[in-house]
């Protein structure tokens, strides 16, 4: 088993500070930007940014698993469908079509494509996002199979670079839409980096009972308390940049193969050794291991 690269919250670099507070905010969130604006929005943008690259950059730095989150915008006449985060980001039009002008050029990369969370999405929005991915990827697209039999010799093979999850009952009815539980994502939701790593070690081991893909997020979650005290400076400067030693050192005494790790996300994907790190976990595999992925 390889292990891959993620980004966590990946379409949040093109988080946009003009466009109205997202549908699965709370109340509090949405009352706060009414009154203060402009401002409030660039403080939340400091909070939901946790990426400063685009698709293209995280793609040429090495990341290969994207976790999207899709919504509509309320009152919008062309039912167009965003990337969100707090605020809307991209359109998901652009971001795929940005991540497939990639893979044409690099015929033997393969990506992860996570649709795990949809804001205001009725049918007919489900129904034009899977039109949107046959349009964009066609034949790229693998059919949902065992994931024990995903090797990268059989996508080659096949020619299929792209394995789309799809976190809702849609995905049954749909041949390239792997169902969300063959992507499984346990979420620490802590700010204390010894709790993260309790965490993400108790997961790993739970790990390949599932027979499916998983991921580890080394992610730690502000608190309200956190977001009030270093409201200016964010959730970079405030969480991340200071949790980074432990979490990197937790990254580093993984292994891959079929009981260790298997997708890796972080935020600021390109802080510290992070990409490197968890490339190298790939050259300890054994020799003539097969590389399902």
């Amino acid at each position: 088993s390889l292990v891959f690269l993620g980004s966590h919250d990946s379409f949040s670099f093109y988080i946009d500070e003009a466009s109205p507070v997202g549908p699965e905010q709370p109340e509090t969130v949405q009352n706060f930007v009414s009154v203060f604006g402009t401002v409030a929005k660039k403080l939340m943008r400091k909070w939901l940014a946790t990426q400063t690259m685009n698709f293209t950059s995280q793609l040429g730095a090495g990341i290969r698993y994207f976790d999207l989150r899709i919504s509509t915008k309320p009152r919008d006449p062309d039912n167009e469908l965003y990337f969100a985060h707090g605020l809307f980001s991209a359109k998901v039009k652009e971001g795929l079509e940005e991540i497939n002008a990639f893979l044409t050029e690099h015929p033997k990369e393969v990506v992860f494509l996570d649709f795990n969370h949809f804001y205001g999405m009725q049918k007919c929005h489900h129904e034009k996002l899977v039109q949107m991915l046959k349009d964009t990827y066609g034949n790229k697209m693998c059919p949902a199979i065992f994931a024990h039999e995903v090797s990268l010799q059989y996508l080659w093979e096949k020619e299929h670079q792209v394995l789309v999850f799809y976190h809702s009952p849609v995905a049954v009815e749909v041949a390239f839409l792997w169902p969300g539980q063959m992507m499984p994502a346990p979420w620490a939701n802590t700010t204390d980096t010894e709790k993260l790593i309790q965490f993400l070690q108790a997961s790993i081991t739970e790990r390949r009972k599932k027979g499916s893909f998983f991921i580890s997020q080394v992610v730690l979650t502000p608190k309200a308390s956190t977001v009030v005290k270093g409201v200016a400076s964010g959730l970079r400067e405030t969480i991340t940049e200071r949790a980074l030693p432990a979490m990197m050192e937790w990254v580093r005494t993984q292994k891959a193969g079929e009981s260790g790790v298997n997708i890796i996300t972080a935020d600021f994907v390109e802080l510290g050794d992070f990409i490197s790190t968890v490339i190298k976990l790939n050259y300890a595999l054994d020799e003539g291991e097969d590389d399902t992925t």
